[in-house]
């Protein structure tokens, strides 16, 4: 398959663009789900650039896979630039972020990274990977930061990063199968992905709307009221977090015969998008 990956280099304008405390439709709960995961981002793309890169003598012989790592390097390390800078807008905006940041990174790199198996942590990266090529699917097919009148400067960053995530989403999972193809590893690999991931961003979470002082009755009333806009915006009633990322990405993930690629639908809407905002475009494939 022909993977094109553009390494684009961005520069948010967060300082020129204020911001408000809840900038997804005022919702202290929904902005939160967001900068909670945010929270997560550049540690964990930079535990992807370790896992991949600790396995390139697998790859050393292989221009083109060679050359789609570095791309894919390129852009994880940009990735994680940008989300640390807007960790300065969160600490402007008086949130105390440091000591979840440190639980987090102490916990998930400094132990469990440490002492996990370089192949398990290749296989986790994989199936990471693989959940936020769901979510960036997700987030450019129905552009709910659009709906939601989210700032123009979090769109940019959020939808260019899932563009980015699209282009590069097979590549952790093709050194894996060259490393080792089983399945058990691949099974193995989701589940350590799936209970840092939801773990740490349920704590990110809930970390900053403790410090918003949102309660119990706040929390459930603006989960329902979130997940009626997601149901509106999607024409599906059943539409949430939980079952479209996480139930139907691990069932999607641990079919025999799943590779990223598959589904196509991913690079026509992350194509319209680079279009839509005049972001450097892949080149087209090379004619076979």
């Amino acid at each position: 398959m022909a993977r094109t990956i553009v390494k684009r280099t961005m520069r948010h304008p967060f300082e020129g663009a204020p911001i408000a405390r809840h900038w997804v439709a005022g919702s202290a709960v929904a902005t939160h789900i967001i900068n909670g995961v945010n929270l997560l981002f550049p540690a964990g793309e930079r535990f992807f650039v370790r896992s991949v890169n600790r396995f390139k003598q697998t790859f050393a012989d292989d221009p083109k896979l060679s050359s789609e790592v570095r791309a894919f390097f390129g852009q994880e390390g940009q990735h994680a630039r940008e989300h640390e800078r807007y960790f300065d807008v969160l600490r402007d905006q008086g949130y105390e972020i440091e000591r979840f940041l440190k639980v987090y990174t102490t916990l998930a790199f400094g132990v469990v990274e440490t002492h996990a198996p370089a192949k398990l942590a290749l296989a986790a990266t994989a199936a990471a990977e693989h959940f936020t090529a769901v979510m960036a699917e997700q987030a450019l097919t129905y552009r709910w930061l659009d709906e939601m009148e989210a700032p123009q400067v979090m769109r940019d960053l959020l939808l260019w990063h899932a563009v980015e995530e699209i282009e590069h989403r097979a590549v952790a999972y093709e050194v894996l199968q060259r490393v080792d193809d089983r399945w058990w590893l691949r099974a193995a690999g989701m589940a350590v992905a799936a209970s840092m991931l939801s773990g740490f961003w349920l704590a990110g979470t809930l970390t900053l709307l403790r410090q918003d002082g949102v309660g119990a009755r706040r929390l459930l009333a603006e989960l329902q009221q979130a997940r009626r806009r997601r149901a509106m915006i999607t024409g599906d009633e059943q539409a949430g977090l939980l079952r479209d990322v996480f139930i139907e990405g691990i069932r999607e993930y641990l079919r025999p015969n799943f590779h990223p690629e598959a589904n196509t639908q991913a690079d026509a809407v992350a194509a319209r998008y680079v279009a839509e905002r005049g972001l450097k475009a892949a080149p087209s494939p090379a004619a076979p």
